[in-house]
């Protein structure tokens, strides 16, 4: 821990068990948030305990972590639209936190997440992250959005059948079945998200392809989004959540540049 003992306690944002997540406190004063999502194609029993090491070393850099869960599949309500929807209203619960007394910079917000997480990452960022548009938001700016091997693009993970069948299962009958929800919950549909973002990935990655990223970053900026593209040569998909791994650095060091507050400060 590079700042100080953190402090970690959990708080739930909704009354289904799995609306919760863990909060990871510095020492510093009014820290940047950032926001965790874990993957495991939205099933269970991949919870946000995968995300503990990365939190706790993010917690020692200065940053406060929302280590967030939300419904999955195998459980009433997980699934679309619910597990979208337990995600906005876990960042909206960083509000409440703030008016009980817990002191955090929610002008420096990032949403992170892996693997399906970073599919929920990018398309959280661009509900949560446009002024005006969901109150229970308002004062919350997102600063980037980064996903982390992530499932950007719903309709090309459902052609590769990554996870077996996890996308169909998401959407409750797949791409085919359902194209309206693929356009309300594939970040590559969804374009322009409307917030700066931060894919990495690794050359090495056997669960998500990495063409899967550079298709969707080159696509996002044709929108018109900001979005850096980060390939790691060699890497696996696993390795983003080591605070050891190359990936980890990768991260902490474009955390550290774009929550950084204005000089004079």
């Amino acid at each position: 821990m590079r700042g100080g003992r953190a402090t970690v306690s959990t708080a739930s944002y909704g009354a289904h068990p799995d609306q919760a997540g863990d909060l990871h406190l510095p020492a510093q004063r009014a820290p940047a948030v950032v926001c965790l999502l874990h993957g495991g194609f939205w099933r269970m029993p991949y919870g946000r305990d995968q995300m503990t090491a990365m939190a706790a070393d993010l917690a020692g850099r200065g940053f406060a972590v929302w280590n967030l869960g939300y419904r999955r599949l195998g459980v009433a309500g997980g699934g679309w639209p619910g597990t979208l929807d337990d995600v906005v209203a876990g960042i909206g619960h960083l509000a409440r936190l703030a008016v009980e007394g817990i002191d955090l910079d929610l002008t420096r917000v990032v949403v992170c997440g892996h693997s399906a997480g970073g599919h929920l990452a990018l398309c959280a960022a661009r509900r949560c992250g446009r002024p005006g548009v969901d109150q229970a938001h308002a004062g919350i700016l997102i600063r980037m959005a980064v996903g982390l091997a992530p499932l950007a693009d719903l309709a090309l993970a459902q052609r590769l059948d990554l996870g077996r069948g996890a996308v169909g299962e998401f959407l409750g009958g797949g791409t085919a079945a359902a194209p309206e929800r693929v356009r309300a919950a594939s970040p590559r549909a969804l374009l322009p998200l409307g917030v700066p973002q931060l894919i990495l990935h690794g050359t090495g990655d056997d669960v998500v392809p990495i063409a899967m990223s550079r298709e969707y970053a080159a696509a996002a900026r044709a929108a018109g989004d900001a979005v850096e593209l980060v390939e790691l040569p060699g890497l696996g998909h696993m390795e983003h959540l080591e605070p050891a791994s190359a990936a980890h650095r990768a991260l902490c060091d474009r955390l550290a540049e774009r929550t950084a507050r204005p000089k004079g400060d």
